[in-house]
C-alpha cells in the first residue's frame, strides 16, 4: 500500500506533540504535587469554598502550646463565643440583671438550666413582649458585649447589650427604642468569627450552617485552614520545615496589612461573598473601600487601617504594618511599656526627644500612645444609657502630635 508522504509526516508530528504534552503534564504535576499520601486526611469541622478544610485551633496545641495558651486570652480570640456562664460578662443577679428603656419596657436577663435569656415586658401591665435565648456572645467584654439568638438557622442581634465601663446592661448600639431583633448578616459576622458557612443563596444574609461555625479570630483565620498542615506533620513528625501553612514572613507588606484591613478599614463594599477572603489574598479583589467624604474625619470605630496609613509614621516607613506594633498572639492591652518600646525602636535619641513636662509625662504614666494616639469618641458607635446617648471611646490609630486641649477633650 502506498502511504502519502504528507499524511505520514502529519501522523508523526501528532505523536511528537502528544508525547510533549504528557512530558509537560508530568513536570507540572511533579512541581505542584499535593498528594494525599503526603499527609493524614483529618475530618474537618468546616470547609472553605475553595475546598480547604478547617479543623480548629485546638489542633495547634500539641506543637504550639505556648502560643495557643496566650492567644486564647486576647480580645481577638474572644470576639465571639457560645453564650455560657464563662463568656457572658453581664450579671444575672437580682437587682443587677435589668435594663429599663424609656420608663416603658423592662429587659430582664434570666439564667435557667436550659440557658440564658433576655425577657422583655411592659412595665405598666407586665405584658411580655418576648423571651429570647442568648446563644452567641459577640465581643470580648473589653468595651462591652452584644448577644445573638438563633431562630431556626438565622441569627439575630438581641435588644440588650452589656457596657463594660459602667458594668450595666444597656440597649445594643444604634437602638434607641423598642426594635425587632436585628439580622446579623455575613459581612458583620465575618469580623467576629474565623469562618461561618452561609446557607442563604447570595451568601450575604443571616442564615448559617450551625455545624460549620468557628468562633473568635483564631489561628486558622490568620494562618489559613490547617487540616493538611496538621495532617502532614502528624504523618511526618520529624519534618523540620512547615508545610501547607501560610507563613507571615513570606507575605508582602500589603498582604500583611490586608489581613487586618478586612475588618479594620471601615465599611467596605463587597465584590465577592463574605468569608471568601483568606490571608495572602489581594483584599481589593474581594472588597473595596468606600470613598472618603471631603472634610469628614474618619471615624475611629473600625477604621484603624485608614487612620494608620494617613499617619506620618506609616508614610515614612517602607515596612510598617499592624504587627509592627501589635503581637496578635498576646494580650498587650494596657501594657504601656510594651508599646513605648515599639515607639522608641524608631524614635531614638537624639533623633527624637519627648519635650513634654515631667509632671505631664508622669501623669500619663510615660505612655507615648496616651498623647499620640488618644481615645476619641466614635461617631458611629453610640449606645443609649438611660435617656442619654453616649459615644464609645476608641483609641485612634492616626499617630500624630495633638494639640494639648484636643488631647484633653479626647481623653
Amino acid at each position: 500500500m502506498f502511504i502519502h508522504p504528507f499524511k505520514s509526516i502529519h501522523f508523526k508530528n501528532y505523536w511528537i506533540a502528544l508525547c510533549l504534552f504528557f512530558v509537560v503534564l508530568a513536570i507540572f504535576i511533579y512541581k505542584n504535587r499535593d498528594i494525599s499520601s503526603d499527609y493524614y486526611v483529618i475530618e474537618p469541622i468546616a470547609v472553605h469554598e475553595n475546598g480547604k478544610a478547617f479543623i480548629g485551633s485546638n489542633s495547634c496545641v500539641p506543637c504550639h502550646t505556648d502560643i495557643y495558651d496566650v492567644h486564647v486570652k486576647t480580645a481577638l480570640f474572644r470576639t465571639s463565643a457560645v453564650a455560657d456562664s464563662s463568656n457572658i460578662k453581664g450579671s444575672f443577679e437580682l437587682g443587677r440583671n435589668t435594663h429599663i428603656l424609656n420608663d416603658r419596657v423592662q429587659f430582664t436577663m434570666v439564667a435557667t438550666d436550659s440557658g440564658f435569656y433576655q425577657r422583655a415586658n411592659f412595665i405598666h401591665n407586665q405584658l411580655e413582649l418576648f423571651n429570647l435565648r442568648m446563644d452567641i456572645v459577640i465581643g470580648s467584654g473589653t468595651k462591652g458585649q452584644s448577644y445573638l439568638s438563633w431562630e431556626n438557622n438565622e441569627l439575630f442581634q438581641l435588644q440588650t447589650s452589656y457596657f463594660t465601663p459602667n458594668k450595666n446592661w444597656t440597649s445594643s448600639p444604634g437602638l434607641k427604642g423598642i426594635a425587632s431583633p436585628r439580622p446579623v448578616v455575613a459581612r458583620c459576622f465575618e469580623c467576629h468569627s474565623t469562618f461561618a458557612k452561609s446557607t442563604t443563596s447570595d451568601k450575604k444574609g443571616n442564615g448559617y450552617d450551625k455545624s460549620q461555625i468557628i468562633y473568635g479570630i483564631d489561628c486558622e483565620r490568620c494562618h489559613g485552614p490547617s487540616a493538611k498542615h496538621v495532617g502532614y506533620h502528624q504523618k511526618n513528625p520529624d519534618a523540620k520545615v512547615s508545610k501547607y501553612m501560610i507563613k507571615h514572613s513570606a507575605l508582602s507588606q500589603q498582604q500583611r496589612l490586608d489581613a487586618c484591613a478586612l475588618c479594620h478599614s471601615g465599611g467596605r463594599k463587597s465584590i465577592k461573598p463574605p468569608f471568601s477572603f483568606l490571608v495572602g489574598d489581594d483584599l481589593d479583589q474581594f472588597s473595596t473601600s468606600k470613598p472618603k467624604q471631603d472634610n469628614v474625619p474618619l471615624d475611629v470605630h473600625g477604621n484603624q487601617y485608614e487612620l494608620l496609613t494617613n499617619s506620618m509614621c506609616f508614610k515614612k516607613s517602607q515596612i510598617m504594618n499592624c504587627t509592627t506594633c501589635h503581637n496578635p498572639h498576646k494580650n498587650e492591652r494596657g501594657k504601656g511599656n510594651v508599646f513605648n518600646l515599639k515607639c522608641i525602636s524608631c524614635h531614638t535619641q537624639p533623633k527624637t526627644t519627648c519635650t513634654e513636662r515631667e509632671i505631664t509625662k508622669t501623669m500619663e504614666s510615660n505612655n507615648c500612645i496616651s498623647c499620640h494616639m488618644p481615645l476619641v469618641s466614635s461617631k458611629s458607635m453610640r449606645i443609649q444609657l438611660d435617656t442619654i446617648e453616649t459615644a464609645v471611646k476608641v483609641r485612634t490609630h492616626l499617630i500624630a502630635v495633638y494639640p494639648k486641649e484636643e488631647t484633653k477633650k479626647s481623653l
